[in-house]
């Protein structure tokens, strides 16, 4: 088969996004409504006018217990993942590597905020999604030079990035030709320019739930998905600065679907924001633009290969770009997983239930208390003033014309039969979630006549979903994203840098990891709490002294960097994220010990060599001592040689004066006789 043209491209391109589209509209769409809402406390649509309309919020109750300790379990130390070599002489570049990365996700894409949304879309929407990617900028700056010679001038404008926008010419010296017109022979030269600089980074960004599409029958491995698609709105502006053709992007311009998509209002609604509305600077206009990663046969060999396809309109039929592509450029996670669905299941789906059982439950206890302490009244018609009756106040006197005209309606108290449901509603919330008040903190009711061992068993139960939730989330998303960050690296940010690491610069070129390392989540998992994990660390750190210093540091049981290690855990664990501070590296203290091994295991030198290469250096500094004092002999002698012959040389000089001016007085005085003789 011959390749496919952008006709056919498009069409499939349409069509994959067409029912991705109508996939997630009747599966997910109307959950993911119900979901924001249900945490936001919105009413429930079945309220009744007069009676109670209160809101139980065990959706955000749940929501929001989890994800303090869900991410304290990620930001227990400074490595969310760690990259571990396949062979001994990968293991400095896998520390290098993790090192890096993780400071790429920290600093670089915020990584608190990255992550919290992350797992936030997944317990509440379910599935939260990243997608990363290298960004190139290109910036551009006006600078001005002033008096430049006609070669610095050349020179600077030999560089490519450089453009011209204004150039002024000053001659400061100039002459005459045989015309009488004025030459210049000297110019300079006044230069407004702009330059362009090019510059990347590798970027992490959150993608909302409405904004990622993927085929219907994707597994719990995104890597098997032959459709996934990141559908946003970009401006006008923003995709030709991207380099696509204004004309065309003009024509798809215009308000859109995603303007006013239901998801989107549904987010911003308490901001009464207007929408449908035309900017009036036609480039701010929005297009819709779909960035598909898709296997597809595009050059007809039979075989479905990945690449990248760019599209704009709302079926993406247009297409604006088309290449192919080594990786795919998203994380995905969900907090419980679904066999063989990428989808899994959300806080959302375990609490929606119970938050409107709990809302009923509520209404009717609060109407019950409403009916006691004001009850409905019966009047008999005519013989009862209302005014009265209607005056809520205390003390008041209702008027009637007979006793017995005023009845109160007495309703039965429900609060005894409610009050057990809603602890029993708390209880079926705890197995589901994990979430109860043992793993938010125990309160001093919860740990009377409870021994230490039963609190123990307590807590670590409670926390059992929240470690599920973080290992899942951590293995599947976190896992990827960090592998996929890693590619990016290796294939765009390969050249030597110097980054900032615990308060030092460390130096690193990515070029030379040239091997494939294994991902490992690390993360702060575990049944026990901070202070029972430092005394167990403290145990281990008392054994392996003890084994050090009986058995020494070559023991095949314990060596120093493992004995660093767990002195470095317990500072970690103690909130002190720079362990540098107290204790150094594992791997330097190896590097330390491998210098004294191989200084130990150098051969002894022999005595007599020994004494002899004394000898020869005390020869040698002897012979160095008389040349140096013979050198300083000559220097004295030459010193003196040179002083007396300035002597002799001043002597002289005087002589000559003294006979010069003694022939000057006889040529004077000659003269003065041949002057007074008489004539003849």
């Amino acid at each position: 088969m011959d390749e496919m043209d952008d006709v056919q491209l498009g069409s499939i391109v349409s069509g994959e996004i067409t029912d991705a589209l109508n996939h997630f509209d009747s599966e997910y769409t109307q959950d993911r409504l119900r979901a924001l809402d249900f945490y936001l406390g919105e009413p429930l649509g079945n309220e009744v006018e007069g009676r109670s309309s209160v809101i139980a919020t065990e959706v955000a109750d749940t929501v929001e217990a989890i994800m303090p300790n869900l991410m304290r379990v990620f930001t227990a130390n400074d490595k969310y993942v760690r990259f571990a070599g396949r062979t001994g002489e990968d293991m400095e570049a896998a520390e290098q590597a993790s090192d890096y990365v993780n400071y790429l996700i920290q600093n670089q894409n915020d990584g608190y905020k990255l992550l919290h949304t992350f797992f936030k879309d997944a317990l509440l929407f379910r599935m939260g999604v990243i997608k990363y990617f290298y960004e190139e900028v290109e910036e551009v700056d006006e600078e001005e030079y002033n008096g430049l010679s006609e070669p610095e001038m050349v020179l600077l404008l030999n560089d490519p990035s450089i453009e011209i926008v204004e150039q002024r010419e000053t001659v400061t010296q100039s002459m005459m030709d045989e015309d009488g017109v004025e030459v210049p022979l000297d110019v300079m030269y006044d230069l407004s320019v702009r330059v362009k600089r090019k510059s990347g980074q590798i970027k992490a960004i959150n993608v909302p739930p409405e904004e990622f599409l993927v085929s219907r029958h994707a597994t719990g491995n995104l890597e098997d998905a032959h459709f996934v698609a990141h559908r946003t709105s970009l401006t006008v502006s923003e995709l030709v600065a991207m380099g696509y053709d204004r004309d065309i992007i003009e024509q798809y311009a215009g308000e859109n679907e995603l303007d006013t998509d239901r998801e989107v209002n549904n987010r911003f609604q308490d901001l009464e924001a207007a929408t449908g509305v035309d900017p009036a600077d036609p480039t701010l206009r929005s297009v819709i633009y779909h960035e598909c990663i898709m296997n597809i046969d595009f050059d007809g060999d039979g075989i479905a290969e990945r690449r990248r396809i760019c599209a704009i309109g709302g079926d993406g039929a247009y297409i604006l770009h088309n290449e192919p592509w080594d990786h795919m450029p998203f994380a995905v996670c969900s907090p419980i997983l679904m066999p063989h669905r990428l989808v899994g299941r959300s806080v959302y789906d375990l609490t929606e239930d119970l938050q409107v059982i709990k809302t009923t439950l509520m209404r009717q206890y609060l109407d019950s208390v409403y009916s006691s302490t004001l009850p409905r009244m019966i009047a008999v018609e005519g013989q009862v003033n209302l005014d009265d009756l209607l005056d809520g106040s205390a003390g008041g006197v209702i008027r009637a014309r007979q006793p017995g005209m005023v009845q109160q309606i007495t309703g039965a108290s429900v609060g005894g039969e409610i009050r057990p449901l809603m602890d029993y509603l708390d209880s079926v919330k705890e197995q589901r979630t994990g979430m109860s008040k043992a793993s938010q903190g125990l309160s001093p009711d919860a740990l009377q006549s409870s021994t230490a061992g039963a609190v123990a068993a307590t807590v670590r139960g409670a926390q059992v979903k929240l470690e599920s939730y973080a290992r899942t989330m951590a293995e599947t998303g976190v896992k990827d994203l960090f592998k996929g960050i890693l590619h990016l690296v290796l294939k765009h940010d390969n050249k030597p840098r110097v980054f900032r690491l615990r308060n030092n610069f460390v130096p690193i070129n990515p070029a030379e990891w040239k091997s494939q390392f294994d991902t490992v989540v690390q993360v702060g998992l575990g049944t026990t709490d901070d202070e029972t994990k430092i005394a167990f660390l403290t145990q281990i750190a008392a054994k392996q002294e003890q084994i050090l210093m009986q058995l020494g540091p070559q023991n095949p049981i314990v060596s120093m960097p493992q004995y660093v290690n767990t002195l470095r855990s317990i500072a970690e664990i103690g909130g002190f994220k720079d362990a540098d501070q107290f204790f150094n590296s594992p791997q330097m203290i190896q590097q330390q010990m491998m210098m004294q091994q191989q200084q130990q295991q150098a051969p002894q030198p022999d005595p007599e060599m020994v004494k002899m290469q004394q000898e020869i250096e005390m020869d040698r500094a002897k012979a160095q001592a008389d040349m140096q004092l013979e050198r300083e002999k000559m220097q004295a002698d030459i010193q003196l040689q040179r002083e007396k012959m300035t002597m002799e040389m001043e002597l002289r000089r005087q002589e000559l004066q003294a006979e010069a001016e003694l022939r000057v007085a006889k040529a004077v005085t000659d003269a003065d006789i041949s002057t007074n003789l008489p004539r003849v």
